[in-house]
């Protein structure tokens, strides 16, 4: 007998802080999924701003509510546009998952935090919002993150396996599927985020476009090992960072261009070191995220994988995939089925995640 299939928003707010991706999809929170849309609405400037700034120092509190007030509202606008642009696909929307955005995440200590008020999103929107999808995983020993695995098993299960998904966002994540159900996930280093970071310090640019920068330079491989030096790097998946945790890497000596290629190179490096660590080499390495449009990336993983694509070449969006996944986790939760399990995150047991907000 078929379950029940449910109609869903997933909203995701990524560290690099450029806007609110959003995707409309209809699910049983298993293994049928149904995308029918997605968009991205960009981030102003001073939002923008307000955010990294959130994210990196210790904000007043006032600011912070009025910030999480202010994001909350982009939120909604977002999900009524996307709605509105599929009215005649969907009726009701039954649940919003509602990521919110990470101003921190220390797992180590047990500690994260996402601002983003439900009540708020759930009153503009008129549907039900899951929310505080982390705190429960950590609660029971776990990382908090990453939270993609299982939706990643429903939508690549049927791959020759072994088969690996890496989400390139601002820290990169793997999800690694084996024989027998075999799962295997975590934080593997820097995604794109240091990469950004570079790009608008020295070069005045929102991100390196087209990898203009990393192609023009060099790798610099006295860089490259000092930075894979430190001790986050030796420690074998399930593992989760924040954004913030690679300030250490420092390529400040060098060109712009050098300094470029030696952090794509510190990204691609720690991922193909984190995966030599499982139990079987891939045959396939799929790859969302932001990194999918950086020819250096990609090239650098081509060398180091025997088959490497986009998730586009499986008809999938790498620009709303994690918004899918935050959809789907929200059916979950209403489903009251576990969003993460030990070898994802470190959890003691499988953890149901999320709190509904009517």
């Amino acid at each position: 007998m078929s379950l029940k299939m449910y109609t869903a928003v997933g909203l995701m707010s990524g560290t690099s802080a450029d806007g609110v991706d959003a995707a409309l999809l209809r699910t049983d929170g298993e293994t049928r999924i149904k995308v029918i849309g997605g968009l991205t609405e960009p981030y102003d400037d001073d939002t923008r701003d307000r955010l990294l700034e959130a994210s990196q120092h210790d904000v007043p509190l006032s600011d912070l509510l009025r910030l999480e007030q202010h994001i909350t509202d982009i939120h909604a606008q977002t999900v009524n546009k996307l709605v509105e642009q599929h009215q005649k696909d969907v009726g009701r929307v039954e649940a919003i998952g509602f990521h919110g955005h990470t101003v921190r995440h220390i797992p180590d200590e047990g500690l994260t935090f996402q601002i983003g008020n439900p009540w708020r999103l759930a009153d503009a929107t008129g549907a039900a919002v899951v929310s505080d999808f982390r705190r429960n995983d950590i609660a029971l020993g776990g990382q908090g993150a990453p939270l993609a695995a299982m939706f990643h098993r429903a939508l690549f299960a049927s791959e020759p396996l072994p088969v690996a998904v890496l989400n390139l966002g601002g820290v990169a994540n793997v999800t690694w599927l084996g024989e027998g159900d075999a799962l295997i996930a975590g934080d593997t280093g820097p995604g794109c985020g240091l990469l950004d970071e570079w790009a608008q310090e020295m070069a005045g640019l929102s991100h390196d476009e087209d990898g203009r920068l990393a192609l023009a330079g060099e790798v610099r491989e006295e860089q490259v090992r000092e930075a894979l030096s430190a001790p986050f790097f030796a420690r074998p998946l399930p593992k989760a960072a924040d954004r913030f945790d690679f300030d250490h890497v420092d390529v400040s000596s060098l060109s712009v261009e050098d300094g470029a290629a030696t952090l794509c190179a510190v990204t691609v490096r720690a991922v193909a070191d984190a995966v030599k660590r499982l139990p079987q080499k891939p045959k396939t390495l799929w790859v969302t995220g932001g990194g999918v449009k950086h020819p250096v990336i990609m090239s650098m993983l081509a060398n180091h994988f025997d088959e490497v694509h986009r998730v586009e070449d499986r008809q999938l969006s790498s620009e709303t995939l994690e918004a899918e996944c935050f959809a789907w986790l929200a059916v979950r939760r209403l489903r009251e089925l576990p969003i993460t399990v030990p070898e994802t995150t470190g959890c003691r047991r499988p953890a149901c995640g999320g709190t509904i907000t009517c």
